[in-house]
């Protein structure tokens, strides 16, 4: 949704993901949306695509780092299932990460340079059934408010959004829940801003 208001907006989008077909649909309904296949756990496919994407857009000026999964933890249980923990931590946290190292050269070269970490409400007020999740939103908190600091004399604006329960489908289900806020409504407060 914030790829098609940015596109609406005028301008160049570029999205990744590591799901083909679902790429795929959001340029059949976007034509000029630009799509790549990225797994952002994956370190050396990161760099090389930091490597192709300025070199074919060399006028990319803004990051915004959205990866992220949220699986429930179950930490009462005899054995935790460090498999989804880490996994969570790898995307959410390490993906970011990674993004922001390999373009960070180029995006100090460019006038207007923005990076955007979308983090969670959770990061401040967790959800107990999803502690890996809330604790990698908080770090990358964190790491956007110290990024913010080191950068500011780069001239790279750094901002963070904050999304509250939105009806996305981030968990089956959570787009038909009535308590959390619109998708349309909350792209619209965050272009508004």
């Amino acid at each position: 949704a914030l790829a098609q208001r940015f596109l609406q907006a005028g301008n160049s989008v570029i999205v990744t993901g590591r799901t083909e077909s679902k790429l795929a649909t959001a340029q059949a309904e976007n034509p000029a949306l630009r799509t790549y296949v990225l797994d952002v756990d994956d370190a050396q496919a990161v760099q090389t695509f930091a490597e192709m994407i300025t070199r074919d857009h060399p006028d990319l000026n803004i990051l915004i780092n959205n990866a992220g999964i949220m699986i429930r933890d179950e930490l009462t249980a005899d054995s935790l299932n460090l498999d989804a923990a880490e996994a969570i931590v790898t995307t959410n946290l390490l993906g970011p990460i990674r993004m922001t190292a390999a373009l960070l050269p180029h995006l100090r070269e460019r006038k207007d340079a923005a990076i955007v970490n979308v983090t969670s409400g959770l990061a401040f007020v967790p959800l107990a059934n999803t502690a890996t999740y809330c604790a990698t939103k908080a770090a990358m908190h964190s790491y956007t408010v110290s990024l913010r600091r080191q950068l500011e004399k780069a001239g790279i604006e750094v901002i963070e959004l904050v999304p509250p329960a939105v009806q996305t489908e981030l968990t089956p289900g959570q787009s038909q829940f009535d308590a959390y806020m619109p998708l349309d409504a909350f792209i619209d407060e965050v272009m508004m801003l």
